[in-house]
């Protein structure tokens, strides 16, 4: 099992420049970051774009992987941002990772003047951005008349430093995203079930992980791929256990081995940001990242 971590884009670079170095420093194997316009509680507080604050971090580091938990179509589109990805994965020597998932409905997901979308519009939407997102990464040029996204001649050479792309972390837990992430994916990421976070237990999210690991090896199994084959991502602080895991070492250890048994390769836990959703003692939080996987039984 892997840990990483996700440094949020609220620090001046000035700052945050010595938190990535810092993640590197203590062995995380990746540090990603959101890709949003703005977040929740940070609306009206500090944020900075994806792309640029990992590009200052791939110039920062050397050895830890990079990535975006997660990129979006609500305000991206494909032909720019294979561009930028290939930039990124070339100016970090291919270290990067692409969290891609549907989006939902907060802030940003109508900050372009679109109205919001439904579940099915946006499901329909990353049906068509993951294929074409695809090819513009593995191809030399791309020519696509979709019903959303259109590609004329798109070139994007040299590629990718990272053969024959740069990985694909897909985000999903509906039939026809594991679908995607069954055929596209080197990688499958979850937060759990939304539903239980407010009145679940553990226990009760733990089945429910259970479940969508199932269906990921369902659709794997369609997609004549073994599901062994992708590395399986969680995303903490959305399950019920919220923040408790990294209360203590001990505790961390406890989570962690309940989500190894079940399948998971990679745990990732939000740096600590005071007075936030993730506000948690970096003592602590410096302990779990240089202990606690060691002292996995």
């Amino acid at each position: 099992m892997r840990l990483s971590t996700v440094i949020l884009p609220v620090h001046r670079w000035g700052e945050g420049q010595k938190i990535w170095r810092r993640a590197e420093e203590l062995g995380f194997h990746a540090a990603y970051t959101y890709d949003h316009l703005s977040w929740r509680s940070f609306r009206e507080k500090t944020w900075f774009g994806a792309i640029p604050t990992l590009t200052a971090a791939a110039v920062a580091t050397e050895t830890m992987r990079l990535g975006t938990l997660v990129t979006s179509p609500n305000f991206r589109h494909p032909v720019t941002l294979a561009k930028e990805l290939i930039s990124l994965d070339d100016i970090s020597g291919g270290r990067v990772t692409l969290g891609i998932g549907a989006g939902g409905n907060g802030f940003d997901a109508t900050a372009l003047g679109q109205d919001p979308w439904t579940p099915r519009e946006r499901a329909d939407r990353f049906g068509e951005f993951v294929p074409l997102l695809d090819r513009l990464l593995t191809e030399g040029a791309v020519s696509q008349q979709g019903a959303f996204y259109t590609a004329q001649e798109a070139r994007n050479v040299p590629g990718c430093v990272q053969s024959p792309r740069l990985p694909f972390a897909v985000a999903a837990t509906g039939p026809r995203g594991l679908r995607l992430a069954a055929r596209y994916g080197q990688a499958w990421v979850t937060t759990g079930d939304p539903k239980l976070f407010d009145d679940g237990t553990p226990e009760q999210s733990v089945e429910a992980l259970r479940g969508q690991i199932g269906r990921l090896g369902a659709a794997c199994a369609e997609a004549g791929r073994d599901v062994a084959e992708l590395d399986k991502i969680l995303l903490t602080a959305f399950t019920p256990d919220r923040n408790r895991p990294l209360e203590s070492v001990e505790a961390f250890v406890d989570f962690a081995g309940r989500h190894r048994d079940l399948g998971f390769t990679e745990l990732v836990v939000h740096w600590p940001i005071p007075d936030s959703d993730f506000d948690t003692d970096p003592v602590v939080f410096e302990r779990i990242a240089t202990e606690a996987l060691g002292r996995l039984g």
